[in-house]
């Protein structure tokens, strides 16, 4: 078994308030489950205005597929999310 972990960091600059932050987020990350059927959460920096970041996992039997696969993801994240993507790391962990 090979899991694959996604960690994503957003930057939201007109973004002015908690309210508009968990809107833009809870968005995002309903989208990537939706399209993607993963387990996605945001993961970091809760009570920032302009700052978010979101993990994402999956398992399967293959790592090249799931680097593509995740790479398919961030893609999709970069193109239709209303905010900057500054920074992301993708962790591939092989389970005996």
């Amino acid at each position: 078994m090979v899991v694959a972990v996604a960690r994503i960091k957003f930057h939201l600059p007109d973004n002015h308030s908690l309210k508009g932050k968990r809107k833009v987020v809870k968005s995002v990350v309903a989208q990537v489950r939706n399209k993607y059927n993963v387990a996605c959460s945001e993961v970091k920096y809760h009570d920032v205005w302009q700052t978010a970041e979101i993990g994402i996992c999956s398992i399967g039997n293959s790592e090249p597929v799931l680097t593509s696969f995740m790479d398919k993801i961030l893609n999709f994240v970069e193109a239709n999310c209303p905010c900057q993507v500054v920074d992301s790391e993708l962790e591939i962990i092989h389970m005996g």
